[in-house]
């Protein structure tokens, strides 16, 4: 094996000269004193934080999500953006940069394998349903989190992929859209005398119904629920004759039905027609005619993918199953137009997004 000795500069080879004349006059050896020196300079390297994202699409509440996680990458920090194909089964392209890189057009972009090395691996973090469902299959130990997936989402990737429940990797999961119990503080805020909501779901929704009935359950006071189910959008008009009735508002599940557009304002015209207010979990709906809705930004997302990545890699090895969180903080969004036409004086959008953090 031979060894190839590069000189280094003058001005280094003094600075380190002094830095070990320094230590020997404490009593130190010349070998201590730059052992010292190369650990000192080893831990900055070891406790400088690594993130590998990984992307598979040109979502904008995605591409937001990730500069918001680069914008916020600690200093000294290595931030690993992977660029997958669309259907999260090939690695495209790899952006790597510093956290003090600003963002541009030509940033330097290599390619290599999918794996990060061990140095590089600290966490990874896989943005969306394909990008997550890539992340589930590929093999590593490192903590991993999935981020801005519905709950719908997350419920079908835990069904078709055991390997979510490898005993061998820490997995945090954040979901996009708020607890339902958020949900119904920001109802119960805006509508302090009413009781009852009325849900048109999907059969596929039974695990966003169900964490409603148990958000509603345990409020004080509780809430009566009317869940009736829509198989096609032909028996949509059926099931809202039959919930309207007997609901003081409706809400939107984020589910196929608050997905699809046309079904989306089918509701809406039913709660216009019957002067009930529609609640839901995104700004769309709000905008098309929904009163209001506890939504969170994608730049809340990123702060929050961060704490729970934490969270994941401190954890310990022992809890196989992974770590999920509704989105929070909520932000509250109101249609003040939709408002004064339901004869309501809502406070203002700040002050209903402070009580929503209150109640938590």
């Amino acid at each position: 094996m031979s060894v190839v000795a590069k000189h280094l500069p003058h001005p280094f080879l003094g600075r380190l000269r002094g830095a070990v004349r320094a230590a020997l006059a404490f009593g130190l050896t010349a070998g201590v004193a730059i052992g010292l020196l190369g650990l000192s300079m080893s831990s900055r390297a070891a406790a400088a934080p690594s993130l590998t994202v990984l992307m598979s699409d040109d979502n904008p509440a995605h591409s937001e999500f990730v500069q918001q996680l680069r914008a916020n990458q600690e200093p000294g920090g290595r931030f690993e953006l992977v660029r997958l194909s669309p259907t999260g089964e090939m690695p495209q392209t790899i952006e790597t940069a510093g956290a003090d890189t600003e963002p541009r057009a030509n940033a330097g972009v290599r390619t290599r394998s999918m794996r990060p090395s061990a140095a590089d691996a600290n966490l990874t973090m896989a943005v969306g349903v394909a990008a997550a469902r890539a992340a589930v299959e590929r093999p590593g130990q490192e903590p991993l989190v999935l981020a801005m997936l519905s709950r719908l989402d997350y419920e079908a990737l835990k069904a078709a992929s055991p390997a979510l429940k490898r005993s061998d990797r820490r997995v945090g999961v954040l979901l996009r859209d708020p607890a339902m119990a958020d949900q119904l503080a920001l109802i119960h805020a805006v509508l302090p005398q009413k009781h009852r909501i009325g849900v048109v779901a999907t059969p596929e929704s039974e695990p966003l119904v169900r964490e409603l009935q148990r958000a509603a359950q345990g409020a004080n006071p509780a809430w009566d629920v009317h869940v009736e189910y829509a198989p096609d959008a032909r028996s949509l008009a059926a099931a809202l004759r039959t919930v309207v009735p007997v609901s003081d508002a409706l809400m939107v599940l984020p589910d196929l039905i608050g997905d699809n557009q046309a079904a989306t304002l089918s509701v809406l015209r039913a709660g216009a027609g019957a002067g009930l207010a529609v609640f839901g979990a995104s700004e769309g709906l709000v905008r098309s005619g929904g009163l209001a809705a506890a939504v969170s930004t994608p730049s809340q997302l990123a702060q929050q993918a961060r704490l729970l990545g934490q969270k994941v890699a401190s954890a310990s090895n022992n809890n196989s199953s992974p770590l999920v969180e509704a989105a929070t903080p909520a932000t509250v969004r109101v249609n003040a137009t939709v408002a004064r036409g339901l004869g309501l004086r809502l406070p203002e959008e700040r002050e209903l997004t402070d009580r929503l953090a209150a109640t938590r």
